[in-house]
C-alpha cells in the first residue's frame, strides 16, 4: 500500500488485529517455559488480622509440591566480605511523594511480598505453594493451616478518619496518609464572602475494579549460568517494572533482570503497577532454579488487582447574581486501600485537584484532600486516574448550580467558559489551546436539542421520564513533563524514548518505550513512520515490550503514546531524514543542502537525479562513496522527548435518557460527544477509543460499584455481582470532532484514550437528575436506586 493511503490521518485498520481475532497472539499465559512450576497464592479469608501462627508441613508433603514460602522464607542471598548472608527484600513501593499542607511527608507503611504478622484486606498474600501442576499447588494450599487474631476492620471511606476506628497500620493516627491542599484559600473564601449564590453537593465517586479480559499472569526464570532473571508479565510499562525490582526490591541487578510483556488483553491502569506475584515469582524461580508460573483466577483479581476511585467528596461552587463563577472549594476523602500501590498518592492529588477549573475561568480555588487507609484492597490509577473524579465534581456543580439560578445549563456554560489562550488555572494548570464553544455548538447541532422538548413530550405520553444532561470536560494527558512532574512529587520523568532501525534492504523497525495493550500502536506508530519516509506500511515492524530490545522507556497511561510516544519517534525520523540526506549526497555527488526528501525519494533540486529511499539505505551501508568523510557507515537513530506541557484534551458530551417509573430501569436513547484531541492519526482507531472509554464511563454510572461489608468482605468479588456493561446497555454513539493543535509537540497531538471515561459519568447523572426532577441519584444508579428516586425514598447522597 501506497504511503498516502497509510499515513497520518487514513483509516488504516489495526495491523494487529490479525493475529488477536485469529487466536495467534502471544499472551504471557500462553508461554510454556521447560521444567515450569506453577505458583497458588494463599490468601487472607480476612480484612484484619494478626497472624499467629502458619503450619505449612502437611502442605510441604503434599504430591507434587516444589516448595511453600511464607513472609518469613522470602529473603534474599547478599554477598560480604565472608560469605553470603541473608537478609529480607524490599517491599513493593509507591513511587510518588505527597507532603501535607502541614509540610510532613506522606505516612507510608509497609508493604511486604508475602505479608509477615499482619493481613490488611481479604485477599492479601499470606503463602505460596509452587508445585508441578497448578492442582497440585491448589491442593496443597488447602492444607495450609494459618491462626488468626481477628482485628476490627475499617472499610468506609467517610469514616476512617474518625475517633474510635481501628488503626490499619500500628503507628498511622485516624488512619491519615497525607492531608493535602491545592489552591488559595484565602482568595476563595474571599470569592465566596461575596457571592450571591452558593451551590453545595455532597456525593461518593464509586469504588469500581479494572477488569482487564486477560487477568494478571507472570512467569519468574533465572538462569544460574549468567545469572540472569527473566520475568513474562502482563505490564503496561516493563522498564519501569524492572526499575522498581531491581533497585527498591532488590532481587537483582538491572542489567541482570529482563521483563517481558508481550501481547497484554487491556490494562485501564491496573497493569501499571508492581504486584507481589511478580516479585514472588521471580524470587522463587531463583531459590527453585526452575521457572515459576501464576496466572490469576478472576475472582482473585476482583480481589487484589489495584481498584479505582472511591472519593467522598463535599463541593461548592460560588457565583454572582448574574451566574458568573467566582470560585470553587472542595473537600474529598480518597480511599488508597490497605497499602499504598505505586503510583496511588498522585491520583487524588496532583491528577485531580490540577483540573478541577474543568473548562471554566475560575478565578478561585481551593482543595482539601485527606487520604485514608482502609482494609480493602489497594486503589490507584483506573482509566483517567483523578481527571474522571474532577470531572465529575465540576460537571455535577455546574450543571445544578445552573438549574437553581433558573439559567440554561448550556447557556450557563458557555457564558464561563474559558476563552482565551493560554490560560492559568489557580491550580498549577496552563491550558494551552481549544475552543470549547465550538465542540458545545456542534455537539447541540449533532444531538438534536431542538427536538428535545417534543420527544419528552413523547415520553411522557408513553409513561416515562426523559431528560438530558451535559458534560464538559477537560483532561490533562501526555503525562510530563519531567521537570514539572519532579517539583510535584514523583520519583521518575515521564519523557519517552524512540529508536528507528533501518535495514540495509530499507524495511525498519521502530523500537519504543511506550507499550500497547489495545492501543494499536503497531497501526499508528507505522503510519507516521509511512507518512513521513514514503515507504509501504508493511516494511515497518513496531517493537515494544521487552527491556533486552528496547532503551529505556516509561510505557502507556494516561493517554501519553502519541503526544510523548511518537513525538520522540518523530524526531528520531527527522534524524533519520537528515543522515539519509547526507548519504544521498555523496552518493548523488551533490552537496547536502541540494538534497531534497519527499514522498520516499532524495532529489538533486532541480535536476532528476534521485535516490529512493530503500536505495539510499543500502548506500548507507556499503559505504563506497563516503570518501574518508565524517560520515559513519549504517542508518540508526534514536531519540527521547520530554514535552514542556500537559497536553489538554476537552470535548462536550450529550446523554439523553428515558426512565421507567414503574421499574426504575434506564435507556441511554442518544449518546453525542464533540472531542479536541487535536492532530487525529487514525479516526477509526480513535472512534474505537472513545467508544470503549464511554462504556466504561456508562458502567460506573449506572452499573458497576465493588462494595465491601462491614467485616471487609468484598460483596461484589464476581461478574455475578459486579454488573458489566453489555451491548444491549449501550447506544448507538454520535461522534464528531473538533480541532486545535496542540503546540507542546511536533505533532500537534493531545491524547483520546480516557475522554470517554471521563465524560460519560457525569452526563449520564446529570440526564437522570434532569429527568427526575431531584439530585438525589447516587452512582451506580441502578434500577433500584431509580425506583427509589422516583418516589423521593433514596437516602441522602452523604450517606450512601
Amino acid at each position: 500500500m501506497a504511503a498516502t493511503t497509510t499515513g497520518v490521518g487514513a483509516r488504516v485498520q489495526r495491523l494487529e488485529d490479525k493475529r488477536f481475532i485469529t487466536g495467534r497472539g502471544r499472551y504471557t499465559d500462553d508461554i510454556e517455559r521447560p521444567g515450569q512450576l506453577h505458583a497458588y497464592f494463599l490468601r487472607s479469608p480476612h480484612a484484619h488480622a494478626r497472624i499467629q501462627a502458619i503450619d505449612t508441613e502437611a502442605a510441604r508433603a503434599a504430591p507434587g509440591v516444589a516448595a511453600v514460602y511464607t513472609g518469613r522464607d522470602i529473603k534474599k542471598f547478599v554477598p560480604t566480605s565472608d560469605d553470603l548472608t541473608e537478609e529480607d527484600i524490599g517491599g513493593l513501593i509507591c513511587g510518588w511523594m505527597i507532603h501535607s499542607k502541614d509540610g510532613s511527608p506522606m505516612k507510608g507503611s509497609a508493604h511486604p511480598a508475602l505479608a509477615r504478622d499482619t493481613v490488611r484486606y481479604v485477599g492479601d498474600h499470606v503463602a505460596v505453594v509452587v508445585a508441578e501442576t497448578l492442582r497440585q499447588a491448589q491442593d496443597a494450599a488447602e492444607l495450609i493451616a494459618v491462626s488468626y487474631d481477628l482485628l476490627e476492620p475499617v472499610t468506609d471511606t467517610a469514616t476512617a478518619q474518625h475517633e474510635g476506628q481501628a488503626e490499619v497500620h500500628q503507628g498511622i493516627a485516624r488512619n491519615t496518609v497525607f492531608e493535602w491542599e491545592l489552591g488559595d484559600r484565602a482568595a476563595t473564601d474571599q470569592a465566596f464572602a461575596r457571592a450571591a449564590h452558593v451551590t453545595r453537593l455532597t456525593f461518593t465517586n464509586n469504588r469500581l475494579v479494572p477488569n482487564p479480559m486477560e487477568p494478571r499472569a507472570a512467569i519468574g526464570e533465572y538462569d544460574p549460568g549468567e545469572e540472569q532473571f527473566t520475568l513474562h508479565t502482563t505490564s503496561q510499562n516493563p522498564h519501569v517494572a524492572r526499575l522498581i525490582l531491581s533497585a527498591f526490591v532488590g532481587l537483582a541487578p538491572e542489567h541482570k533482570l529482563r521483563v517481558i510483556a508481550p501481547d497484554v488483553g487491556g490494562g485501564f491502569g491496573s497493569k501499571i503497577f508492581v504486584y507481589a506475584e511478580e516479585v514472588v515469582c521471580l524470587w522463587a524461580a531463583r531459590r527453585l532454579k526452575r521457572p515459576v508460573r501464576w496466572a490469576s483466577e478472576r475472582t482473585e483479581a476482583f480481589l487484589c488487582d489495584a481498584h479505582g476511585r472511591d472519593h467522598v467528596t463535599t463541593a461548592e461552587l460560588a457565583t454572582d447574581r448574574d451566574g458568573t463563577i467566582l470560585g470553587l472549594r472542595v473537600k474529598t476523602v480518597a480511599n488508597l486501600g490497605a497499602y499504598l500501590s505505586t503510583f496511588a498518592s498522585s491520583v487524588p492529588t496532583y491528577l485531580y485537584a490540577t483540573l478541577l477549573s474543568g473548562q471554566y475561568a475560575i478565578p478561585a480555588i481551593h482543595a482539601e484532600v485527606d487520604a485514608v487507609y482502609t482494609n480493602t484492597a489497594p486503589v490507584d490509577a483506573y482509566r483517567g486516574a483523578g481527571r474522571p473524579e474532577a470531572t465529575f465534581v465540576v460537571e455535577r456543580l455546574v450543571e445544578v448550580c445552573a438549574r437553581e439560578l433558573g439559567m440554561d445549563p448550556v447557556a450557563f456554560r458557555r457564558k464561563n467558559f474559558v476563552t482565551s489562550f493560554p490560560h492559568q488555572t489557580p491550580v498549577i494548570m496552563t491550558y494551552d489551546a481549544g475552543d470549547y464553544d465550538a465542540a458545545m455548538v456542534k455537539a447541540l447541532e449533532m444531538a438534536d436539542i431542538a427536538g428535545l422538548p417534543e420527544r419528552k413530550r413523547r415520553s411522557a405520553a408513553a409513561g416515562k421520564l426523559r431528560g438530558v444532561g451535559y458534560s464538559a470536560y477537560i483532561e490533562a494527558c501526555g503525562i510530563a513533563p519531567s521537570q514539572a512532574v519532579g517539583s510535584l512529587g514523583a520519583g521518575v520523568g515521564l519523557w519517552e524514548s524512540a529508536e528507528v532501525r533501518v535495514n540495509p534492504t530499507g524495511n525498519i523497525e521502530v523500537l519504543t518505550g511506550s507499550h500497547s495493550h489495545g492501543q494499536g500502536h503497531e497501526t499508528t506508530f507505522a503510519q507516521l513512520v509511512c507518512e513521513r519516509l514514503g515507504v509501504p506500511i508493511d516494511t515497518v515492524k513496531i517493537v515494544h515490550g521487552d527491556t533486552d530490545k528496547v532503551q529505556f522507556g516509561m510505557g502507556t497511561y494516561g493517554s501519553r503514546s502519541g503526544a510523548v510516544g511518537m513525538s520522540a519517534l518523530s524526531k528520531a525520523l527527522d534524524k533519520i531524514v537528515a543522515k539519509g540526506r547526507k548519504v544521498a549526497g555523496h552518493v548523488l555527488e551533490a552537496s547536502e543542502g541540494d538534497i531534497e526528501f519527499k514522498d520516499g525519494r532524495f532529489q538533486v533540486a532541480g535536476t532528476d537525479k534521485a535516490l529512493g529511499f530503500a536505495d539510499m539505505a543500502l548506500q548507507a551501508y556499503i559505504a563506497h562513496k563516503f570518501n574518508g568523510s565524517e560520515l559513519e557507515p549504517g542508518l540508526k537513530e534514536g531519540a527521547f522527548w520530554d514535552p514542556t506541557n500537559f497536553t489538554f484534551p476537552a470535548g462536550v458530551h450529550i446523554c439523553e435518557i428515558e426512565i421507567d417509573p414503574e421499574t426504575g430501569t434506564s435507556r441511554i436513547d442518544r449518546w453525542t460527544a464533540v472531542d479536541d484531541f487535536g492532530r487525529v492519526i487514525n479516526p477509526m482507531i480513535v472512534e474505537g477509543q472513545v467508544h470503549g472509554g464511554i462504556a466504561q464511563g456508562i458502567g460506573q454510572a449506572l452499573l458497576e460499584g465493588a462494595r465491601y461489608d462491614p467485616s471487609g468482605q468484598l460483596v461484589t468479588a464476581s461478574f455475578m455481582d459486579y454488573t458489566m456493561p453489555r451491548a444491549g446497555d449501550l447506544p448507538d454513539f454520535a461522534l464528531g470532532l473538533t480541532v486545535t493543535d496542540c503546540p507542546s509537540n511536533p505533532l500537534g497531538m493531545k491524547g483520546c484514550g480516557e475522554a470517554g471515561a471521563i465524560a460519560a459519568p457525569p452526563a449520564v447523572v446529570n440526564a437522570l437528575t434532569d429527568a427526575l426532577g431531584h439530585e438525589h441519584v447516587t452512582m451506580p444508579a441502578t434500577p433500584e436506586v431509580i425506583w427509589r428516586a422516583v418516589r423521593h425514598r433514596s437516602l441522602p447522597m452523604a450517606a450512601e
